[in-house]
């Protein structure tokens, strides 16, 4: 028995079932995009046998986009987000629901910030 907390254990599961993981740090996501790209540099394998390849992009928007180039390829990809960055992914997710195709977005619950920073967890953002 290992004590892992939840953000360790999806980045667990998602590391090893995924052939590209796309990032971009956001809190309270970031410990599972970290975690993910330090297997990887480690050499960790997936379920395949595969190390999986993970890219860091420059805004959440590129990662969504590069979840979305990769799944037309045929490769299994995840990404992992919360709040504001869930919200700069809608168009892609869109696209993504209209064209049918399925795969999973990992999301730490976060407050979505109207006026003023907020970094207090709650499903503000999944539900919106």
């Amino acid at each position: 028995m290992i004590t892992i907390d939840g953000n360790g254990a999806v980045a667990s599961v998602a590391f090893r079932t995924s052939e590209v993981i796309a990032i971009y740090p956001i809190t309270p996501s970031s410990t599972m995009a970290e975690q993910a790209d330090a297997w990887a540099g480690n050499g960790l394998k997936n379920v395949w046998g595969d190390t999986p390849r993970v890219v860091e992009m420059q805004s959440e928007a590129g990662a969504i986009a590069t979840v979305h180039g990769a799944l037309q390829t045929g490769a299994l990809s995840t990404s992992f987000t919360s709040s504001q960055g869930l919200l700069l992914m809608i168009p892609t997710l869109y696209k993504l629901a209209g064209e049918l195709t399925p795969f999973v977005l990992h999301v730490a619950a976060r407050t979505v910030a109207t006026h003023a920073l907020s970094i207090f967890g709650d499903h503000s953002d999944a539900i919106a």
